[in-house]
């Protein structure tokens, strides 16, 4: 049965697939949009992504796409770690970064709007000298190395989150400690000076 609910969740922009991935990436910088078809945020924002992929269809510098992460996209969602949805993703096809910007249609209508062409690394397209300088010196290596510094760089990546993580459990039992502690010291100085009856003492009074 084909309703409104199911409307809603059709892509109406360039969607992509870890097939189609790099055939349509290549030599742009990206801005994409990971989803799930029942999802309320993703329902939420296609309206203004629709309308951004819409306008940047035709250029040749930026990519603005969907990846249906319960759909055909499925593969290309793990690869690229996506964990939540929607989670959106710019940046260098082979090096995307989190979006963490606004949602609304200004928000993501600006941040395209900022977006420069990525270096390619196999035709240089974009690159300037110093890009150019790194990547022939990445040539000179094997494939096993450069799949080395690639391990190395995620562990290294995981091992900083983790770290965060950590810190961020200590600084909320640090914050609980400290809201009890200032509870406790807070009851023992209403109960110090009696201090309801004293501002009932005094209304008394100044009531007279």
């Amino acid at each position: 049965i084909f309703t409104l609910a199911t409307v809603t969740t059709i892509a109406l922009g360039l969607e992509l697939t870890q097939d189609t991935w790099e055939e349509k990436t290549a030599g742009k910088t990206v801005f994409v949009k990971f989803f799930a078809p029942w999802c309320g945020h993703c329902k939420a924002i296609k309206p203004a992504w629709d309308n951004l992929m819409t306008e940047y269809e035709s250029s040749e510098k930026i990519t603005v796409a969907d990846v249906d992460c319960i759909g055909d996209g499925k593969d290309l969602c793990e690869k690229v770690g996506v964990k939540g949805f929607p989670t959106i993703k710019y940046g260098d096809p082979h090096d995307l970064q989190d979006y963490q910007g606004g949602r609304d249609a200004a928000d993501l209508k600006n941040f395209a709007a900022e977006l420069k062409p990525s270096c390619h690394a196999g035709t240089l397209q974009n690159c300037n000298e110093e890009q150019i300088t790194i990547i022939n010196s990445y040539h000179e290596k094997t494939e096993t190395h450069l799949e080395e510094l690639i391990a190395n760089e995620s562990e290294e990546r995981t091992n900083a989150e983790k770290l965060f993580d950590a810190e961020v459990k200590k600084l909320q039992s640090k914050f609980e400690q400290l809201v009890k502690e200032k509870e406790d010291n807070i009851g023992n100085i209403e109960k110090q000076y009696n201090i309801g009856l004293v501002k009932g003492v005094l209304n008394h009074k100044q009531k007279g």
